[in-house]
Formats: C-alpha cells, sequence, structure tokens
C-alpha cells in the first residue's frame, strides 16, 4: 500500500461509511413500511449524511493541523448526532454505518504526522 494512500485510509473508511449511511437513509426515506417513509427525521439524516461525505473529502485533502483537528471534531459530532437519529428511527444500520465511520476517523486520527520535525538532544 503506497504511503499517500495509506495516509488517507482513514477518510476513505469515513466516506464509505457516510455514503451507506445515505443510502441507508434514502431506503428508509422512500420505501413503504419502513416506519419513517417520507418523514422529517429521515430527511434530516440524508441531509447529515451528505454534510458528512463532504467532510470526509475535506478530510482527505487538507495538510493544516489545525484544520484537521477542527474538521474532526465536527465529523464526530455528525457522527454522534446521526447515530442517535438513526436509532430514534429504529434504523440499525445506519447506527452500524456510523460506528464504521467512527473507526474511520480513529484511524485517521492515528496516522502519522506529516509535518514532523526532527529534534536533536
Amino acid at each position: 500500500m503506497s504511503q499517500s494512500l495509506r495516509a488517507k485510509l482513514g477518510a476513505f473508511v469515513l466516506l464509505a461509511a457516510s455514503v451507506i449511511g445515505l443510502i441507508t437513509a434514502l431506503y428508509a426515506y422512500f420505501t413503504p413500511l419502513t416506519g419513517v417513509t417520507g418523514s422529517l427525521g429521515a430527511l434530516v439524516v440524508i441531509a447529515a449524511c451528505i454534510v458528512l461525505i463532504i467532510l470526509a473529502l475535506m478530510l482527505a485533502t487538507l495538510q493544516g493541523r489545525g484544520a484537521r483537528i477542527a474538521l474532526r471534531v465536527l465529523i464526530l459530532i455528525g457522527l454522534a448526532g446521526t447515530c442517535f437519529a438513526g436509532l430514534l428511527l429504529h434504523q440499525w444500520w445506519l447506527c452500524v454505518a456510523m460506528v464504521l465511520g467512527l473507526i474511520g476517523l480513529i484511524i485517521d486520527l492515528c496516522r502519522p504526522a506529516h509535518n514532523t520535525r526532527p529534534t536533536h538532544l
């Protein structure tokens, strides 16, 4: 695995989880007899998953440390809120997708920093 791909693996996992969440929310919103067909809650979850997709794409491209930290905090809030909404809507697969997104965020947190300077003793 190349170094640049390994560095962005967490963002790719987060992106995949967000797309899975979007597909799950769209299914729940449009399919009859899901219990949330046409509901405002499912529509909000669709919007939240779209925002998470955009944030995951931004996470893959950002280089600055402060911007990455702020973006990670926003993603964490988005994942937690979307998972909670999935619990309220009884959409368990949506919660599974958000936990997968959390794993991607943790992978991104563990990646090595780009601008590390050697320290001399």
